[in-house]
């Protein structure tokens, strides 16, 4: 009797054994993004700001999926060397996603001898290229807040029309500060001209000026800015936001801005702002 009841014992624990280790496996697979191509959808990619991480944009990525725009969120976690790794569920019928792209090097722009912004654009390039090679991927949005703004606007100066990445759909900036941040590189005088152009340029901007030349003409822009003191989110002048006007609205495909106001306007909090939700699924669908 207690030899059957030692074997019955060895029995259950070798099932479970199994099932443990069949469960492990099945949440493995589903945490891994399918191989199929994905050549007909479009992946919202989102890049964030100095210092930050994927969170700040698991907001904006949730209330994408909650009203239905898209379907999946993925992370792309990128490494110094920009190596690019995905994780989360990608179904094999997927038509729109969000890549919630978490830099390692999320300080790579420095005032203390970091990279420029166009070395640091090349992170950009990384995950575009990987999406282009890993699922085919030929149509992307990209949405950006604070230094991720440079680093996208650099990648397009730098890359445009380049068919080793996925053409550009629509661009939505958040806190750009093209021409500036307060108390580091902005100008004495911060003013625009009528038609947008700043008065005086740092030499970002005057980097950037080539756009107007080179922006790609299917593009879609969207700007959003924060005025929550002072004309200003706190960290940018609204007028260094607002003069991406000048470097893309000759070429982009339509422009348009919006002005934040009040407590969620603070430049670290326009991420977390459910009027910029509401804006960004608007312009999106």
């Amino acid at each position: 009797m207690k030899k059957h009841r030692k074997r019955l014992w060895l029995l259950l624990s070798l099932i479970l054994v199994i099932i443990i280790g069949l469960g492990t496996f099945i949440g493995l697979r589903k945490n891994q993004p399918t191989k199929a191509a994905l050549p007909k959808a479009t992946a919202t990619v989102f890049f964030h700001g100095w210092g930050s991480s994927k969170h700040a944009k698991e907001q904006m990525a949730n209330y994408l999926v909650s009203h239905k725009y898209a379907s999946s969120i993925i992370v792309a976690d990128v490494d110094y060397q920009g190596h690019v790794k995905y994780s989360g569920t990608l179904p094999a019928k997927t038509k729109n996603f969000i890549v919630e792209v978490n830099l390692q090097n999320n300080k790579s722009v420095s005032p203390n001898g970091g990279m420029t912004y166009s070395q640091s654009s090349n992170y950009v390039a990384d995950v575009l290229a990987s999406l282009k090679k890993k699922w085919k991927i030929n149509n992307v949005n990209l949405v950006a807040h604070s230094m991720g703004n440079l680093q996208v606007i650099y990648f397009i100066k730098n890359h445009a029309g380049s068919s080793k990445y996925p053409k550009i759909n629509k661009l939505v900036a958040i806190a750009g500060h093209y021409n500036g941040i307060i108390g580091m590189d902005d100008p004495k005088d911060t003013s625009l001209n009528a038609d947008g152009k700043p008065k005086m340029m740092n030499d970002t901007y005057r980097d950037l000026l080539l756009l107007r030349n080179t922006f790609p003409s299917n593009i879609k822009v969207m700007n959003i800015y924060g005025n929550y003191k002072n004309q200003g989110d706190g960290s940018v002048n609204n007028n260094s936001s607002k003069s991406l006007r000048y470097l893309v609205q000759n070429r982009a495909k339509s422009y348009e801005e919006h002005e934040i106001r009040g407590y969620g306007a603070q430049h670290s909090r326009l991420h977390e702002n459910k009027e910029v939700d509401r804006l960004l699924l608007q312009f999106l669908k």
